[in-house]
């Protein structure tokens, strides 16, 4: 459940750094350690990485609040996307000039993903072009301040009085345009994702100016603050109109508060087919109801067992009433990962390095992450949701009904070994030039662990079992209404509704993922990356551990040096699938569960 728990190193094998020059000449010490496949494209990937880092740096707002952050691909000045094309050409041509066939298997894997990932980019940079185009005539004034912000970058003087005057002007065309925004019926979701997103790097950049020469430029301290409070209100209410705008036809029936951007159907097809996952929106829906039927057949077994009979949400009712008290949720955490770690040793499923046990931790969520994160999440360290003094009663109930003990056991070996904790733990370790990172690997992975040790009985009691089940169906649901949500079928309300009525949530709990899923800077394919990547891999292990070819150790362990990165790859790299410069994904995986 970590939004992003992978570090892009900037860590090369030792032989690159005569590629690389003196700039990672410090590195040299921790790469030298390090086994890569091959050197060609360690060191290419190397160089991108570097280059598109300082450029996206360089030609992005500098805010005083986000520097280091590193490559920023969202959309940008004109003069930055122009930057950021002609990079990825030269790149092309690099990558062209590899000999594909001399290449190691995995390195062919790189070939292939970095080729992608580049036309990706280039692809994503030219069709901004075209959506900033069409909304052109709702962005216009984004180019004087583009053109200030090129001046800041060099320390030039700005005419403080001039710099009033033009911002206040636009103060005003930004109120007009707003009120035009008004009388559109609707608008396409790219282009209300590219104007929202234009908007809102023209708010950054006019930040950027006003952190750089306020307080030192005497005459500009004078003359513009005022007038940068009101540009910036101006520019964020403009940006919530957009927004807004995109869900105008589903708003009448929609009480939730929750606005989003919509992606579109075409959108969604095109980043499947980046993520190599060769299924359309409808056929992940189906599938979902596939699994979500199967889960709702093993709740009734369970609720038998309890003696609820057919009435499954009554023995849901009695699991998330096993709460513990106030103050013991993080003694709770211990005993559940100390049953999970103890599991996954006596069954020999994974290498578990001994720093990586030492060096996981506990945090509590803010009362107000918690509004968008009701589950705890995962990483280096676990952050624990649960109730805090300042919460009402009914929050504080729904709080500890959905983080009750059953609900926990099943996700706790998700959150940290061996899913994201060790995922993070060994992907600084291994293979560090990669950065293919996915959710489909990322989430996936953790996923797929739950689904091995239901396999495996990890559950003992039904009251377990139903905390299990409740995760696989909460699962099945996030594909279903992120994916209808997506493609103008439901609204925010209709999602909420559906995670209370079908999965059994608690209302303030399905707000909380529902908030999180559409405004809380997730991609639209990253709630259903979650079950689909998981059975992706569980695919792969009937290939290679039921099949005998591998013990579940040696799978595991070989998926996680690898290092992150589409698993349709891991599956070429581990099966040996042959391998072309002009892949294409073809895995149907789903058909063989």
């Amino acid at each position: 459940m970590k939004k992003q728990i992978l570090t892009i190193g900037f860590v090369a094998f030792a032989t690159a750094t005569n590629i690389l020059g003196t700039a990672v000449a410090s590195f040299a010490q921790v790469s030298a350690n390090e086994w890569v496949p091959c050197q060609e494209m360690p060191a290419l990937i190397q160089r991108f990485n570097a280059d598109s880092r300082v450029l996206n740096r360089y030609y992005s707002p500098a805010l005083n609040n986000a520097r280091g952050g590193g490559a920023d691909w969202s959309i940008g000045s004109p003069e930055k996307n122009e930057r950021l094309q002609k990079l990825i050409k030269d790149y092309q041509a690099q990558l062209t000039a590899i000999n594909f066939k001399n290449l190691s298997q995995e390195c062919k894997a790189d070939y292939i993903l970095f080729k992608r990932d580049l036309a990706s980019r280039l692809e994503q940079l030219q069709l901004d072009v075209a959506n900033l185009q069409k909304v052109k005539q709702w962005i216009g004034f984004t180019d004087k301040i583009y053109a200030l912000e090129q001046v800041r970058r060099r320390g030039g003087q700005p005419d403080a009085k001039g710099v009033a005057k033009e911002w206040n002007d636009i103060v005003s065309e930004v109120k007009q345009l707003q009120d035009q925004l008004k009388k559109v019926n609707s608008i396409d979701p790219d282009e209300v994702a590219a104007a929202t997103a234009a908007i809102t790097n023209a708010r950054n950049a006019v930040q950027s100016i006003f952190e750089f020469y306020n307080g030192y430029d005497p005459l500009f301290s004078w003359w513009v603050p005022v007038t940068q409070k009101s540009l910036d209100e101006s520019l964020n209410a403009y940006a919530n109109a957009f927004k807004a705008k995109a869900n105008s036809s589903l708003s009448a029936s929609d009480k939730s508060g929750i606005v989003g951007v919509q992606a579109g159907r075409e959108s969604l097809i095109r980043q499947l087919k980046h993520e190599m996952i060769p299924y359309t929106p409808e056929e992940l829906i189906e599938i979902a109801n596939k699994e979500f039927a199967w889960c709702e057949a093993e709740m009734l077994k369970a609720s038998k067992e309890m003696g609820f009979g057919n009435d499954w949400k009554a023995a849901l009712e009695k699991v998330k009433n096993t709460y513990v008290p106030e103050g013991k949720q993080p003694e709770l955490i211990l005993r559940l990962y100390n049953e999970s770690i103890d599991f996954l040793k006596k069954n020999q499923l994974i290498t578990i390095p001994p720093l990586a046990e030492e060096t996981w931790g506990m945090m509590m969520m803010t009362p107000e992450r918690q509004l968008v994160a009701p589950f705890f999440l995962g990483g280096a360290d676990i952050l624990i949701s649960y109730p805090t003094n300042t919460m009402t009663y009914p929050d504080k109930m729904m709080s500890m009904r959905g983080n009750n003990p059953h609900f926990s056991k099943a996700v706790v070996h998700h959150e940290l070994i061996a899913g994201h904790n060790l995922q993070q733990f060994v992907n600084q370790r291994n293979r560090t030039y990669r950065n293919f990172g996915t959710p489909f690997w990322s989430e996936g992975w953790a996923l797929y662990w739950e689904l091995i040790l239901w396999d495996m009985q990890f559950a003992k009691t039904p009251e377990d079992r139903i905390g299990m089940l409740f995760w696989h169906m909460h699962r099945c649901a996030r594909i279903i209404f992120s994916l209808n949500y997506h493609t103008s079928k439901w609204t925010p309300q209709q999602c909420i509704d559906f995670l209370v009525d079908k999965v059994g949530h608690e209302r303030a709990n399905a707000e909380g993922e529902v908030r999180r899923s559409f405004t809380g800077g997730y991609p639209p394919l990253y709630q259903l990356a979650y079950l689909t990547g998981g059975r992706q891999f569980y695919a792969l292990k009937k290939e290679l551990v039921d099949t005998k070819k591998m013990s579940y150790k040696e799978f595991h362990d070989q998926v996680m040096k690898l290092n992150a990165m589409p698993v349709e790859m891991v599956r070429a790299i581990l099966t040996k699938q042959p391998l072309t410069e002009d892949f294409a994904t073809n895995w149907r995986f789903y058909e063989k569960q």
